[in-house]
């Protein structure tokens, strides 16, 4: 899969090197590029089949499909916008578009959406893609964290097993798996390569926010109770407990996959969307199952960023990148693309479907969770990715390994993560 994250990001690097914003050709037909980031099999097969549909109803604005990657996205997207040259349409995540917006890269949707499509998708998604009153996105995938359990190990064990209804506590998470754990085996393989935004986001159900605005609009750090909870009980499970494998926290959540199927671990903290992942390399009779994340003092709620769609300012012809934009999302396309990339759709007609509520690879578990889900914190926070690389994810990393105590940890994130923050809100 590295592989083809490497390659797709070369493509895509060549491709944005030789973009235009929409254009016409000798027949007067609008052509409109659409930067599409979607990588699994499934879902890149529901996009073309979209475009194609579109296209074919459609004869006087084309939409060409141009396939990106996820890898430094938000670099190759930065290079494009300053040198003129984006995608008329963005496929994106809703934590990356704050440089983005406020940067004047992004147009302002909001007299530009169908009443449809606003109404549809709840206002928590809205706020995802809005920054000073200007909405600079679509939000339409998204997907809770969840874990996912060996179940013939669950069953042996006899512990309780969680249920949206009653989820464990992180307090009784800790403590089962302590009580899975043993004989060098885990009772959970935390997989921690990029650890911030797993923090942040699961820090919600503690109360944790760690963004604060002030009422000049000004952000700062404060790692607080609620912010130690999550963090605290991720350190206590590897360095004392014993009951989480230290060698996956630099690890992708793809890298623990061998590891769960070999039974090395009983349960793996994943993105919704891994169960397609599960589904194709499992070994044959090998049965698992999808619980809640654990549940605090703010119940099962947590972070997301969802996906999004967006139009380059410099688009010319924003009315029908826009108009684009309605028939892709649909209720009955968005149900393709989230069957597509194995996640929720954020509208509410499409997360109604039959189809995302069966029992089978668990999405009745993680459409149960769609009503939990609120914006992640550093939505909104300009500055958010240098924070993140320079100076959240060396501190979380070395924190997690046991080599920092969570006296540095707050001291770091708070005094240096401010001082990357200030550049950012003179």
């Amino acid at each position: 899969m590295r592989t083809r994250i490497l390659v797709a990001a070369l493509a895509v690097a060549l491709l944005l090197a030789g973009c235009s914003s929409g254009g016409t050709r000798d027949d007067g037909r609008i052509t409109l590029r659409f930067l599409s980031l979607a990588w699994q099999e499934e879902s890149v097969e529901a996009n073309k089949e979209l475009v194609e549909e579109w296209n074919a109803t459609h004869p006087d604005v084309r939409v060409e499909y141009v396939q990106g990657s996820w890898d430094s996205v938000h670099d190759q997207l930065l290079t494009s916008f300053e040198g003129g040259e984006a995608p008329d349409i963005i496929h994106d995540a809703s934590d990356d578009l704050a440089d983005f917006a406020y940067g004047g890269y992004l147009a302002d949707l909001t007299d530009l959406l169908p009443e449809r499509l606003k109404s549809d998708i709840p206002p928590s998604g809205w706020e995802t893609v809005t920054f000073d009153d200007g909405v600079y996105g679509v939000p339409f995938l998204q997907e809770p964290r969840v874990l996912i359990a060996n179940a013939t190990w669950l069953k042996k064990s006899a512990v309780r097993v969680p249920t949206p209804e009653r989820p464990w506590s992180w307090a009784e998470f800790r403590q089962v798996t302590e009580r899975l754990a043993g004989d060098g085996k885990y009772g959970v393989a935390w997989p921690l390569k990029e650890p911030v935004s797993a923090t942040l986001n699961l820090s919600l159900s503690a109360g944790g926010r760690l963004f604060h605005r002030g009422a000049d609009g000004k952000v700062t750090v404060r790692f607080e109770e609620g912010d130690e909870v999550v963090p605290r009980t991720v350190h206590e499970q590897v360095n004392t407990d014993r009951s989480a494998s230290p060698t996956t926290l630099g690890s992708g959540g793809s890298d623990t996959l061998p590891g769960f199927f070999a039974g090395k671990y009983a349960m793996v903290p994943l993105g919704f969307s891994y169960r397609q992942q599960i589904v194709q390399q499992a070994p044959e009779g090998f049965e698992w199952r999808v619980l809640p994340a654990p549940a605090g003092t703010g119940g099962l709620t947590q972070g997301v960023s969802p996906q999004t769609l967006s139009v380059a300012q410099d688009c010319p012809y924003k009315k029908e990148a826009v108009a684009f934009l309605d028939f892709l999302l649909q209720p009955r396309n968005m149900v393709r693309l989230a069957l597509g990339d194995w996640m929720l759709p954020t509208g509410r007609r499409a997360l109604a479907d039959p189809a995302l509520h069966t029992a089978e690879h668990g999405w009745a578990t993680g459409t149960a969770l769609a009503a939990h889900l609120r914006p992640a914190p550093a939505q909104t926070v300009r500055g958010y990715p240098e924070w993140k690389d320079k100076v959240a994810t060396p501190a979380l990393q070395e924190y997690y390994s046991g080599a920092i105590g969570l006296d540095e940890l707050r001291e770091r994130l708070e005094e240096d993560g401010n001082l990357v923050l200030a550049r950012y809100q003179r």
